[in-house]
């Protein structure tokens, strides 16, 4: 049967397939000696492909610097506004709806701001479709309002 067949010798001419010695292990195969980062620990860089970066803290000085950038630029936008409606009113619209418009304006610019610093503060953080999406859209929807007001 197969079992009782002896393996036959190889002719001198045709040494045949031999198998590795058993003696040697699989760790004779390795470099003896180690590289000279085999001892110092793995170190992880955020921000590779596979992985996003996780929203760092915003510090308190920098939302202190963003809120007040942010009053300064209502405070421009306030002048804004009364120099716009002046405008209309001079371009025979009618005072409410020179207000009116005005004030979309105001709110508006505030909105588109609002995304704008929080952008800058932490874009990690609030430059996000949930934050950012909201503001832009009512920011343009008052702007385009007040266009529209202000032509009647």
């Amino acid at each position: 049967m197969q079992g009782t067949q002896k393996p036959s010798a190889p002719s001198p001419a045709d040494p045949g397939f031999k198998l590795p010695e058993e003696s040697a292990s699989t760790q004779d195969t390795l470099p003896q000696t180690q590289p000279e980062t085999a001892g110092r620990p793995v170190e992880v860089v955020p921000g590779t492909t596979t992985a996003p970066v996780p929203a760092t803290d915003t510090s308190s000085r920098d939302l202190a610097i963003g809120a007040a950038v942010f009053v300064v630029l209502l405070v421009v936008y306030f002048f804004v506004r009364n120099a716009y409606v002046h405008h209309l009113v001079v371009r025979r619209v009618a005072p409410s709806s020179a207000g009116s418009a005005g004030w979309l304006l105001f709110v508006g610019l505030g909105f588109l701001s609002a995304a704008a610093v929080l952008a800058i503060i932490n874009a990690s953080k609030f430059l996000t479709f949930a934050v950012t999406g909201p503001l832009v859209a009512v920011g343009l929807v008052a702007l385009v309002a007040a266009l529209f007001i202000g032509r009647r």
